[in-house]
């Protein structure tokens, strides 16, 4: 072959266009159709009322999001089908307390691992529990339901929305944490029912997540709220305590929503979805549609903060959850 003939075909190879494998040819231009977000659970609860309007925000930010809820074995089902999708950003997990902590820890043979099945990108909001009593109950303040609980062994109960809940953990590790083992858990099929019997003094305490409601129930004075359970007071009723102000320590429980993707989701995806969600999470108008259903937005999470988020909470939760025997399956 020429010397010519050799240059030329280097020349030709030089401007031919580079080989780029499909994947990266897709994250380049990505997002090209609509994002996949699944909530693991029926229509109108909770989840709805954050991933919802979150998905209303990335419109303008992101792109078109298709909301998909997938209810099944408290969430398990959502999050399975999620853990098992291609890792190409186009489908998402509005998962939570419930799908990524109790239900892998507390299953014998959990379908999916929550730290190595998903990759982290935000957390949404952070929802506060409380420890509430009826108006009969003789006391004021936490430490006097701790000295209550501790010289009744046996007399106090506490409603939850469910076993397995926050709001049983939340009564588990009080339990724990003041040394008052002898309170009896009543679990009940959902919040509803549980706030009923606590208002009529059925039941003498309840462990319920801070909504508007329950805020108002302690407002009239038809339950007492001695404390709330996350690390800083909640912004909708900044006059109650926290249980570590109250002289709890470690007394945190709280309820969460964050966005997961499929592991090995591509990293420049993942960034590029956290920094819309923190856009997105800075309006005012979308934190206080995430107020009206009880959460604080956290514009200022993003991928690192939310795998360690999720890594003490799973720290935090896994003993009381095997010391109390839970089992979900």
């Amino acid at each position: 072959m020429t010397r010519r003939k050799v240059l030329g075909l280097g020349l030709a190879a030089l401007s031919a266009p580079l080989m780029t494998p499909p994947w990266a040819q897709a994250q380049s231009r990505y997002p090209d159709r609509p994002i996949r977000l699944v909530i693991p659970f029926p229509p109108g609860g909770v989840n709805d009322a954050v991933g919802r309007p979150w998905a209303d925000k990335m419109k303008a930010l992101l792109g078109t999001v298709v909301i998909e809820n997938m209810g099944g074995a408290g969430g398990a089902v959502g999050a399975l089908a999620v853990a098992r999708a291609q890792p190409d950003g186009y489908t998402l997990l509005l998962g939570s307390g419930g799908t990524q902590v109790i239900i892998p820890i507390a299953s014998s043979q959990p379908q999916y691992d929550p730290v190595k099945a998903f990759e982290t990108i935000s957390l949404l909001g952070i929802t506060a529990v409380c420890i509430a009593v009826h108006p009969s109950v003789p006391v004021q303040t936490l430490p006097e339901l701790i000295a209550y609980a501790r010289a009744n062994p046996g007399k106090l109960s506490y409603g939850s929305a469910g076993s397995g809940t926050m709001t049983h953990l939340t009564g588990e590790l009080f339990k724990v944490l003041s040394g008052a083992a002898d309170i009896v858990h009543i679990p009940y099929r959902g919040a509803g029912p549980a706030l009923t019997d606590a208002i009529s003094g059925h039941i003498p305490m309840i462990t319920p997540n801070v909504t508007g409601q329950v805020i108002e129930l302690n407002k009239t004075g038809k339950l007492r709220i001695l404390a709330v359970t996350t690390a800083n007071r909640v912004a909708a009723a900044p006059d109650i305590p926290t249980a570590i102000e109250a002289g709890l320590p470690n007394m945190i429980s709280q309820n969460f929503v964050a966005l997961f993707a499929p592991a090995g989701t591509p990293k420049p995806i993942i960034a590029q979805i956290a920094e819309a969600t923190r856009a997105g999470l800075a309006d005012r108008e979308l934190q206080q549609l995430f107020h009206a259903a009880a959460f604080e937005p956290r514009p200022d999470s993003g991928p690192e903060h939310a795998r360690r988020f999720l890594d003490d909470e799973i720290a935090r939760w896994s003993p009381i959850i095997k010391s109390i025997g839970l089992k979900l399956d």
